[in-house]
């Protein structure tokens, strides 16, 4: 996809009666422009048409905003262009001004696809080099960004003790120089089976590993199906000093134990200093949530750019949500570092459509209500505008559910859409910092600083304990260029500890896991 240069207005421009516009062109070659603000049945608009000529097209239905407007007549099962390439097919004979959503646009998408390997040639995105972090650097070369202290159970049994561990910890070691210390509940580990037990393990596994926690404690009950010794061989070789275990029903006082364990882990978290760290050592997690018609627009296509910095300085973007690549995987498959590379991302669509057929459902499924909501009307849509917050760097590797990232640039990560799973394997993937782009809201966080950043300024106004960072400016007063450096600079001041993102302030740190098997 091309960068948001085709954009006819990073700003608002003014009309040839002094108005502001109120629709956005894409593309050239597009069926549609998207309402900046709601426009009345009857109001007329202008747009581009051939060459420089200006057509006015009278609007036929209210538009709510965000929404699009047809630009040109279409016959039945004619393809409908956004960004320059199609969401869907026509359900029936259109004419221009009309609403396009979906009563009247479908899914062109069907099927399991073959796909042939043809690579494009990559950008020329400058290299950086004078960006740094104050980060934390770990024993084994890893660099965090928080120092806190995690507590992670094998089992949902012990979720509450676990918790009630976490808050006398916070209570007795507030004073310390530790950044906090938190528990992660979830209900598995006990009763599954074969690959469902092996997904939990793993991914449990990789976030005890993460940089951004100076210390871990893994509590087990004793009696579940993820024994601690199981686990361990799991997690592979780790420092004895940063992770310590727990085994509840071999203590008399497990809350004394615990308390024990993690003031041996406070004082080695204690040790670790900020340093200047470059721009090379950052890992982030690309995730949209709750989307609308400016997600593909502002949102998006900014975490994009940011993305594109990162890989240029060295540094890593972890892209996930499969589902969300039906309909513009060819454009990620189309930029794999080599035919290898491809082969991966291929089947890791295929797997995943497979995975939809299992279970009896459809593979192309429209967007949920929200996204309907907002604007968004076909699969083809939303992925179009979701894959953008990779940017344009090729993509190095594709990497299991519930594994670590091990190759610095753009890296495939296999997870569903879902918020809450999708960050989590994110984090458990490496990601120091998620980004976390929304249109519609939303309160979640992960185990690591989530950034929610609005694709509108009515939603960052309105929900300013939730949203982060507003990328709705690029449609008032700012362009690409100087939203991207300053989301950057943003982003580092996160990493830095300077500031604290709103699910930091709040508390809100989820984790989930995808869950698919037998449970006894």
């Amino acid at each position: 996809m091309k960068p948001l240069s085709f954009l006819k207005a990073s700003k608002y421009e003014e009309n040839g009666g002094g108005k502001m516009s109120k629709v956005i062109q894409l593309h050239s070659k597009d069926s549609v422009v998207i309402s900046i603000k709601e426009i009345a049945k009857g109001e007329v608009i202008n747009v581009q048409g051939e060459g420089e000529n200006s057509i006015e097209i009278p609007i036929r239905t209210d538009i709510p905003k965000g929404h699009k407007i047809l630009v040109k007549p279409l016959k039945k099962g004619e393809d409908i262009f956004k960004y320059g390439y199609s969401i869907g097919k026509a359900k029936t004979d259109l004419e221009e001004g009309e609403w396009i959503h979906t009563h009247n646009l479908q899914s062109g998408l069907s099927g399991i696809l073959n796909y042939e390997y043809q690579p494009i040639s990559q950008p020329n995105i400058p290299k950086t080099s004078n960006y740094t972090f104050q980060g934390y650097i770990r024993e084994n070369g890893e660099v965090g960004i928080r120092n806190e202290i995690w507590i992670i159970n094998t089992v949902g049994c012990i979720n509450k003790t676990c918790e009630l561990l976490a808050k006398m910890a916070t209570e007795q070691f507030r004073d310390e120089r530790v950044d906090g210390v938190y528990h992660f509940p979830h209900p598995y580990g006990c009763s599954q089976l074969g690959d469902d037990l092996t997904n939990t393990q793993k991914l449990l596994a990789a976030l005890t590993q993460h940089p951004n926690a100076g210390g871990i404690l893994i509590v087990g009950l004793g009696c579940e199906n993820n024994q601690i010794e199981a686990f361990k061989e799991v997690i592979g070789e780790y420092a004895t000093d940063r992770i310590k275990f727990l085994k509840a029903q071999e203590v008399e006082d497990e809350l004394e134990k615990g308390i024990s364990l993690i003031s041996e882990l406070v004082a080695h978290a204690n040790q670790y200093e900020r340093q200047p760290i470059p721009l090379s050592k950052l890992k982030i997690g690309l995730k949209c949530g709750g989307s609308d018609g400016f997600s593909g627009i502002t949102a998006n296509p900014l975490v994009g750019a940011v993305s594109d910095i990162v890989v240029a300085s060295g540094g890593t973007a972890i892209l996930t949500e499969v589902p969300e690549m039906f309909g513009a995987e060819t454009l990620l498959m189309s930029r794999a570092k080599n035919e290898e590379t491809f082969n991966k991302i291929t089947n890791l669509v295929n797997d995943f459509k497979e995975y939809f057929i299992q279970h009896n459902q459809e593979i192309y499924e429209n967007p949920s209500p929200g996204n309907k909501d907002g604007g968004i009307s076909t699969l083809e849509e939303k992925s179009l505008g979701c894959t953008q917050k990779g940017g344009h760097s090729r993509v190095e590797d594709v990497v299991p559910y519930g594994e670590r990232v091990i190759k610095s640039g753009l890296n495939l990560v296999n997870a569903p859409g879902n918020d809450l799973i999708s960050v989590t394997a994110l984090a458990a993937a490496g990601a120091h910092i998620v980004l976390f782009t929304t249109g519609r809201g939303t309160p979640f966080g992960g185990p690591v600083p989530t950034v929610k950043i609005s694709t509108n300024s009515e939603l960052a106004h309105r929900k300013k304990h939730w949203i982060d960072y507003n990328a709705g400016r690029l449609i008032e007063d700012q362009t690409m260029e100087e939203l991207k450096h300053d989301l950057l600079q943003y982003i580092l001041n996160v990493a830095s500890g300077q500031t604290q993102t709103n699910n930091e302030r709040l508390g809100f740190r989820e984790i989930s896991i995808f869950k698919e098997g037998v449970i006894l």
